[in-house]
C-alpha cells in the first residue's frame, strides 16, 4: 500500500491505514477513570483500509466517502481531521474518502488506524508541525488503540494501550478468520465474567504459549460464530483484541494459504504478513 493518485484527480492520493493483531491481551485492572490497564503486544499487517486525502483552503472537512454503517459524524476519520483543526488552530480544510477493508467490530482497528493516517498525513498537508507525540496524545482521544498507530510500529503496549515500547517480532504470516459477526468493545469490557486481575508480566519473561487473551471467553460465550471459528482453527488460534476475528500464525505465506483455501464459506478470510514498521512511514517518506 502506498500512496498514489486517483487517475482523475490528481489532488488526491490515498494513504495506507494498517490492520493490527494482539498476539495477547492481559486485562490488569479497572482504571479511575472507568478504562482498563492491559499488557498486550501490537502486531502491525501489511494489509488494512486505504484513506484517500485532499487538502483544501475553505477548512471545511467533509467525508466524501465511506462505510454506510458510521455516520460521517462519527467516523473517526472525520473526528481526527476535526481533533487535528480545533488543535492547531488551522484554517485549512480536507476531503477525506475511506475505503474500507478491515471489518467492523472484528478488533483488528480499523477506526483507530483510520484516524492515525488521518493526523499524519494532515499534519504534513497542513504543515501544523505537530511531533508524533502529540499526534498520539490528540489520537488518545479518539480511542486508546490510535497511538501505536501514529507511531507506526509492532509494540510492547501497557496503560490503556497508550504506554508503547517497539518490539520487533519474528517474520509470520497470519490467517485471519472473520465469522460475520461485529463485535462491541464497550460491552465486552463491562462484562461481569470478565477477568480483571491478571498479574504483570515483563517483556523478558512474555511466552507466546504462556499468554492468552483475557477477553476471548468473554467474546466465546456472546458470540457463538466467533466460538465456531477459534475451535475451527484448532488450539493455535487467538482472539484479536475485543473483536470478532481470529487468527492463527504460520511460517511462510503458502501455508497460511493452503488453510485459508478451506475456510467455510459463510466466513471470510485473508492472508495478510505481519510488518513492524507500519507501510504509512514508506507512503509519507515519499513526499518528506
Amino acid at each position: 500500500m502506498s500512496a498514489r493518485a486517483q487517475p482523475d484527480d490528481d489532488s488526491l492520493h490515498w494513504w495506507p491505514a494498517p490492520a493490527k493483531l494482539n498476539l495477547f491481551l492481559h486485562v490488569t485492572g479497572r482504571r479511575a477513570d472507568g478504562f482498563h490497564n492491559l499488557q498486550t503486544l501490537f502486531q502491525l499487517l501489511d494489509w488494512g483500509d486505504d484513506i484517500g486525502l485532499q487538502s483544501s483552503d475553505d477548512g471545511r472537512i467533509e467525508r466524501l466517502a465511506g462505510p454506510a454503517a458510521i455516520a460521517p459524524e462519527d467516523d473517526l476519520a472525520v473526528r481526527a481531521a476535526r481533533a487535528l483543526q480545533e488543535a492547531t488552530g488551522t484554517r485549512r480544510g480536507a476531503r477525506i474518502r475511506v475505503r474500507k477493508r478491515i471489518p467492523l467490530g472484528g478488533g483488528l482497528g480499523g477506526g483507530s488506524s483510520d484516524a492515525a493516517t488521518v493526523l499524519r498525513v494532515l499534519n504534513h498537508l497542513w504543515g501544523t508541525g505537530l511531533g508524533l507525540a502529540e499526534l498520539a496524545s490528540l489520537g488518545l482521544d479518539l480511542g486508546s488503540d490510535v497511538p501505536v498507530f501514529v507511531y507506526g510500529s509492532s509494540a510492547w503496549a501497557e496503560g490503556r494501550g497508550e504506554e508503547l515500547m517497539p518490539f520487533p517480532i519474528p517474520p509470520a504470516w497470519y490467517l485471519i478468520v472473520h465469522p460475520g459477526v461485529a463485535a462491541g468493545t464497550a460491552s465486552i469490557f463491562q462484562a461481569p465474567e470478565l477477568t480483571r486481575n491478571s498479574p504483570l508480566i515483563t517483556i523478558r519473561a512474555f511466552s507466546p504459549a504462556q499468554s492468552r487473551n483475557d477477553c476471548e471467553p468473554v467474546v466465546r460465550s456472546r458470540y457463538p460464530e466467533v466460538a465456531a471459528a477459534l475451535d475451527w482453527l484448532g488450539p493455535a488460534s487467538r482472539l484479536s483484541g475485543t473483536g470478532s476475528c481470529v487468527f492463527a500464525a504460520f511460517d511462510n505465506a503458502a501455508a497460511a494459504e493452503r488453510v485459508a483455501a478451506r475456510v467455510p464459506d459463510e466466513w471470510t478470510s485473508f492472508v495478510a504478513r505481519g510488518v513492524n514498521r507500519s507501510p504509512l512511514d514508506a507512503a509519507l517518506a515519499i513526499i518528506t
